[in-house]
């Protein structure tokens, strides 16, 4: 079998260097490199650099300014998960990075469970040989992910620049998520109940604050749950846009994301008491909605929905190769805005 293909790049350790061979690395390795952190650790690890004929497998050897230290470079090779030929909305696409509009139902990256019929399946059949290539694989580089049972925004890079330039932003949080959901009730600040609630608080026109730290349920592994120690920082912000009954029993909200951890937004919502309508995770059943309040249409629209009520709807980036500002809007799919409808009242319905 033939070697696979690399390249030499040697890398001249500038003035002041970090102490550390990994930071310095990352500092002086030049940008049109396109090595991330993540893959420059990978490298030291495998024994790919070195320093003369000594190999640097250290990520803490110690160098100085002027060490010439030589990278060998992998070309990105072949993956073993299967392109396949499943049709995606594209809303942007160029040689770095793609925009995917994701239906519910679709699983991101191929899990046990879910070995194929995946975005990553898809991408990898549709971009085919523009892939440049992510940590020395050919394949798409997945910087953020959303439920399989919530639609909405992607942006996926097909470069290892890319790669890096989106993760860095996910990690500095200043990527512009919005999410729309239909929730329980209706988040209001002057709601007793709410302002008693340990890390909610209403920020300035009604919006909602909720600050926690997350982490898997003690008992299902399947969840995440809020806990105020050993958890990650979390952080959702929510504001109305239309309530639905009277009194109200459901609002459609506009959740955005200061941190993004796994169920954020259906774990903080259904913290506040707003779980959303048709989650099966942590709606915490079918709850009872008032004849009185709503059409009979309305309660059994809401009941017969069989996902979680989330759409990624908006997603605001900094192109990571030509620093442009990036902003892109999916409209609600059918089932959700078919939801809605059925809760608009009607025209001749005067007696709410």
């Amino acid at each position: 079998m033939a070697e696979t293909p690399f390249t030499e790049l040697q890398v001249v350790i500038g003035p002041q260097p970090p102490g550390r061979l990994d930071k310095a690395l990352a500092r002086d390795v030049p940008e049109q490199a396109a090595l991330s952190r993540s893959r420059l650790m990978r490298m030291i690890a495998d024994g790919a650099v070195r320093r003369g004929d000594v190999v640097l497998d250290n990520p803490r050897a110690q160098v100085a300014e002027g060490d010439v230290l030589v990278l060998h470079v992998v070309h990105s090779a072949q993956v073993a998960t299967v392109a396949q030929d499943i049709a995606l909305d594209v809303l942007h696409e160029d040689e770095d990075l793609i925009v995917i509009n994701k239906p519910a139902g679709m699983v991101v990256h191929p899990a046990p469970g879910s070995p194929d019929q995946t975005l990553v399946n898809a991408l990898l059949h549709h971009c085919g040989d523009s892939l440049s290539g992510i940590g020395g694989e050919k394949r798409p580089g997945i910087v953020h992910r959303i439920d399989k049972d919530t639609s909405g925004l992607l942006v996926v890079a097909k470069s290892d620049r890319a790669h890096h330039g989106l993760a860095t932003q996910f990690e500095r949080h200043s990527v512009n998520r919005r999410y729309l959901a239909l929730v329980y009730g209706c988040p209001d600040a002057g709601d007793p109940r709410l302002r008693g609630a340990r890390g909610v608080s209403f920020e300035m026109a009604n919006i909602m604050k909720i600050t926690s730290q997350l982490a898997r349920h003690r008992t299902d592994r399947q969840r995440q749950a809020v806990v105020w120690s050993g958890g990650r920082h979390a952080v959702t912000r929510a504001r109305v846009l239309q309530s639905f009954g009277t009194p109200a029993q459901l609002a459609l909200v506009e959740c955005w994301l200061e941190t993004g951890r796994t169920h954020q937004i259906r774990v903080h919502m259904t913290h506040a008491g707003h779980a959303l309508v048709g989650d099966p995770v942590y709606g915490g059943g079918r709850r009872k909605l008032s004849p009185k309040a709503l059409p009979s249409s309305a309660i059994e629209a809401c009941g017969a929905f069989s996902r979680q009520a989330l759409h990624a709807a908006t997603l605001g980036f900094v192109h990571p190769v030509t620093d442009e500002a990036l902003e892109f809007a999916a409209p609600l799919p059918d089932d959700f805005a078919a939801l809605l409808a059925a809760l608009q009242p009607s025209p001749d319905d005067t007696s709410r």
